[in-house]
């Protein structure tokens, strides 16, 4: 017992002559972190190397840390800048500067709803689309068309070339035939819609769809045309299952995560821009070469050509319609700033551009407020807001049976027609055709108009926080809320609305749109911190979506004298559309980080929907991702060339809601002698639809050379769509023709190659290149039902086919002998774009070029115009096997006429400079000498989109379809809005 007593003793006298010594060993480094234009940088990581010790800089960039032993080595990162170690012997000031992350390895990237990791660390190829790289070499039409050829994966194309937007975009290839195939659009942790909402009237009297409902080849924009670009900060793209698991039954399709951009602590800063343009038609299609003896074999009218060219009255109505410079200005005001507990970012934008066709046009303003306030320490409140106000007069395009659109009009106007107005206005009628398409383009009406309001906001809670561990409780909310007005009106006025020639004496329509999505999301994120340099991230949440739209449409016809409102026809045509959903999940997820060297992730998505037969049955996406940086073991060679290695891979399973309709059948109200009854449809409902179901396999490898002079990112992936969504025939005896099923498995394949180089970086000059190569390959790999044709015109001209086996984009036609053969496919052979920036002094210059290598259209824009005898190449013989028969006759009598859909089918490959831009800036010396401090940013350029296009394409632009955003048919052509080409100037001034 004594022996006890003196061991104890001796221990208590020993931890008392210890501790001082612990004690007194403990000093303080401190210092300021700032970057190379000495601002500082508020918010870095500060840590001692091997241990979990570490602090962050405050809005200063001032930082403080206690340090146990001598010497040591500190560690400071941020977001955007490359990590730099230095060593300590006792306690100091120690200032230090952190550079620009040349390859953007220090960049951090979306994990989870509610974490963010590393690239270098990252499991996934997730693409990242900076502000600059967004809109600073030129500002962009739309979001969604500013992404093509920025990164790898996707494939853009257009619905139309007017000015408002109408985009596709599919990443790593086609993933529904029948669902959603666009992308989940989250904007600051806001759900923000993206539907194409066409209007009735139009279809009504194009009759493009065989009837008066509203058309997908109706021309309509999609609604994330409305997000202003010059508001976001920075996109991060997640193209497959593997990285979009964490988003369940939305994500199947790939998503797209906006973070627009936020104040900075210090003195206000306000930025004023102003940019202004024209557009051009990027290709006209010419004139056939008329003669007066061409004019009378064709059409008789020889007599009448040779009058009006001794009368100097021939036009060209292709160059009359398409001719115009749209003129275009952009101006951008904006204003960030604030304290240490307050900042904010203010934003308002005014856009209007007008179309390369008279009374076409597309006006939009923007208004931004972003605010963040720290309560303290350990509150951080965010909230995001936005309003958008446009108007867009899209003019009336696309496919039509009626001969009535401006498009199909065109195709049968010869240069001899004289179509203008007299003096008072009125117009003659065209002899050749049904409708006058000057009269047309001046008369009618279509315009698209919305108001919108985004509503976000985030609530960071550090519930506690020690040497190990911290917990995090991260809330969110968001709201988005749109009015969208379409109004048609054709006048009476009109050559086909006459009744003498066999029209309804006037349509005026009215679609109304009211759409409200919420989302709601709660989350606990804890992080935990071993002595051997071992982090744990673990999250769990629930979250809950609601989506809520009502689409009302009216469409009147025999107008009343000049009155245009839809209650002033003798008929009208009511059809309401309604969607209301809801969907509930919780998602969980562990991440270990060991010393950066090996980093997993384990995770599960539970998902629940309205939109499902059994409501309340859970769908599991479960997800699972490896990374390991080989350049940080001890095996490894620092002095190698070699400097980073990082080898991933990552699986996940992702769904896509079935579509909407498909649940159940739905029936038509009908009136018999007077009597209410209902209408039994083609197409039956199948209750027990369940979401199709996507499982994406992904591996690569990330390589750095010459001290991250060079980088180098591979991907390959491999996904499959299983419980695919298809329509089936049904059996006649139950009164129905077609049946939703989930009766298919798809499946894609594809290689993405990402090469940057800092080719020169010297203090005056400096040349970053990014060279991005990528290819995919779909494949049907089992169909419960028969194949069968969709998206297009039928087998004569050109169509989709689903059959197994094949190419899920496969484009399938008649023959010259008959025989139903694959003639082309949709998907390109590759894709290949080069991004150059490059810096000499005060000059900087920019320019993007996009390659695509194969991907075949249906192109019947030129169909038309052959049966209207206007085709520029009619007489030309380069399509004749034999070289026999001219163009224009060969594709009537020996393609339409024969059945043969050869003719008609034609490689979409196109090199186009997407963009360009030259800026000087203007030496702050020199702005210091005119304005002293009032001005400290001035930059002025011109830049340019589109204006090298290099195709053998027969049409307008090999990348506007006809069909909109739907899975297939984007590469289907009639007689479109053709797309353009840009020209700005532009001027920036910050104070």
């Amino acid at each position: 017992m004594k022996m006890k007593q003196t061991l104890f003793r001796g221990a208590l006298l020993l931890a008392f002559l210890t501790v001082p010594i612990f004690a007194f060993s403990q000093e303080v480094v401190q210092g300021t972190i700032t970057d190379d234009n000495n601002l500082p940088v508020p918010g870095a990581n500060i840590v001692v190397k091997g241990t979990t010790n570490g602090t962050t800089s405050d809005f200063d960039g001032n930082y403080q840390i206690t340090v146990d032993d001598f010497p040591a080595t500190l560690v400071f990162s941020s977001l955007g800048y490359a990590s730099k170690e230095l060593q300590v012997n006792g306690g100091s000031n120690l200032d230090v500067t952190l550079e620009e992350s040349v390859m953007g390895l220090e960049e951090v990237v979306v994990s989870g709803l509610a974490s963010s990791v590393k690239r270098r660390n990252l499991a996934n190829a997730v693409a990242t689309v900076s502000a600059a790289e967004l809109a600073g070499v030129t500002p962009p039409k739309t979001l969604d068309g500013a992404l093509a050829g920025k990164f790898t994966g996707a494939v853009v194309s257009a619905n139309s070339g007017a000015p408002g937007g109408g985009m596709s975009i599919k990443f790593r290839g086609v993933t529904s035939i029948n669902g959603n195939s666009q992308p989940l659009y989250i904007v600051d942790g806001v759900y923000v819609d993206n539907s194409s909402i066409s209007s009735g009237g139009l279809n009504a009297v194009s009759q493009a769809s065989g009837g008066g409902n509203a058309s997908t080849q109706d021309n309509a924009t999609n609604r994330i045309a409305d997000i202003n670009p010059d508001d976001i900060a920075n996109i991060e793209i997640l193209k497959g299952a593997s990285a979009a698991a964490i988003y369940g039954s939305r994500g199947a399709a790939g998503v797209v995560i906006i973070t627009t951009k936020k104040g900075k602590a210090g003195k206000t800063k306000v930025n004023l821009s102003q940019g202004f343009g024209f557009n051009q038609i990027i290709r006209l299609q010419g004139q056939r070469n008329w003669s007066e003896a061409l004019a009378e074999s064709q059409f008789g009218e020889g007599d009448l050509y040779a009058a009006a060219l001794e009368a100097g009255r021939l036009r060209d109505y292709e160059e009359e319609i398409f001719g115009e410079e749209g003129l275009i200005s952009n101006t951008n005001l904006s204003a960030s700033g604030g304290n240490e507990k307050t900042t904010f970012f203010a934003g308002i934008t005014n856009n209007d551009e007008n179309g390369i066709v008279k009374n076409t046009g597309y006006k939009k303003t923007s208004f931004r407020l972003n605010v963040e306030h720290n309560f303290n320490t350990n509150i951080k409140l965010s909230l995001n807001s936005n309003y958008i106000s446009s108007s867009a007069d899209r003019g009336f395009f696309n496919n039509d049976n009626s001969g009535t659109t401006i498009g199909v009009a065109l195709t049968s106007t010869r240069p001899w027609d004289y179509l203008l107005p007299d003096a008072n206005g009125n117009y003659p009628d065209h002899p050749n055709n049904s409708s006058n398409p000057l009269q047309t383009r001046d008369l009618m009406t279509n315009n698209e108009r919305v108001n919108r309001f985004i509503l976000g906001g985030t609530l960071d809670v550090n519930l506690y926080s020690n040497q190990n561990s911290n917990l995090k409780l991260v809330a969110r909310s968001g709201v988005d809320t749109y009015n969208m007005e379409a109004k048609v009106i054709f006048p009476k006025e009109l050559q086909f609305q006459r009744e003498d020639q066999g029209g309804v004496n006037g349509v005026s329509a009215i679609t109304n749109t009211n759409n409200k999505n919420a989302n709601y999301s709660a989350f606990l994120v804890h992080n935990y911190f071993t002595d051997n340099e071992i982090s744990f991230n673990t999250q769990v949440g629930a979250t809950n979506e609601q989506f809520s739209r009502n689409t009302v449409s009216v469409v009147a016809s025999d107008l009343i004298a000049s009155e245009t409102n839809v209650d002033q026809g003798a008929n009208q045509n009511v059809n309401q559309n309604r969607l209301e959903q809801e969907d509930m999940g919780f998602f969980v997820q562990e991440t270990v980080n060991y010393q950066d060297k090996l980093i997993g992730t384990l995770g599960l998505r539970g998902d629940k929907s309205t939109n499902n037969g059994d409501i309340n049955q859970f769908f599991y996406y479960p997800k699972a991702s490896l990374a390991a940086n080989l350049n940080n073991f001890d095996f490894w060679n620092e002095e190698s060339f070699l400097n980073r290695l990082k080898l991933r891979a990552a699986y996940g399973e992702a769904g896509t809601f079935a579509a909407f309709g498909s649940l159940y059948t739905v029936y038509q109200s009908t009136l018999v002698d007077g009597s209410v009854g209902i209408v039994v449809p083609i197409t039956q409902g199948n209750p027990e639809i369940t979401p199709e179901r996507q499982k994406e396999l992904e591996v690569g490898f990330d390589l750095g050379i010459l001290d991250e002079r060079l980088g180098l990112e591979f991907t390959w992936y491999q996904k499959r769509v299983d419980d695919l969504l298809l329509l089936a025939n049904t059996e006649p005896s139950s009164g129905f023709t077609t049946k939703w099923e989930n009766a298919g498995e798809l499946q894609n394949r594809g290689v993405e190659i990402a090469l940057n180089a800092a080719i020169i970086n010297k203090e005056d000059f400096s040349w970053d290149a990014t060279l991005n190569w990528w290819k995919n390959t779909s494949e049907m790999l089992r169909m419960d039902i028969p194949a069968y044709n969709t998206g297009g015109f039928g087998t004569s001209l050109g169509t989709f086919r689903i059959e197994e086996g094949k190419s899920v984009t496969q484009i399938v036609g008649n023959n010259v002998d008959g025989d139903l053969v694959q003639l082309g496919d949709a998907e390109p052979d590759f894709q290949t774009s080069l991004m150059n920036n490059i810096n000499y002094k005060d000059f900087s210059l920019s320019f993007l070029w996009h390659w695509k290598k194969g991907g075949d259209n249906v192109n019947l824009t030129k169909l038309l115009s052959d049966f209207g005898g206007t085709s520029a190449d009619y007489d030309e013989i380069s399509i004749d096997p034999d070289g026999q028969i001219p163009n224009g006759e060969y594709r009537v009598n020996n393609g339409i006429f024969a059945g043969n859909a050869t003719p008609f089918v034609e490689d979409a490959s196109y090199l186009r400079l997407r963009e360009i831009g030259l800026y000087y800036t203007v030496p702050s010396k020199h702005l210091t000498d005119w304005f002293g401090n009032v001005i400290s940013d001035v930059k002025v350029g011109f830049s340019g989109n589109n204006i090298i296009n290099v195709f053998d394409y027969n049409s307008y632009d090999p990348e506007v379809s006809n069909f909109g955003g739907n899975g297939l048919s984007t590469g289907v052509e009639v007689t479109p809005f053709p797309s353009s080409k840009r020209y700005m100037m532009h001027i920036s001034v910050q104070f």
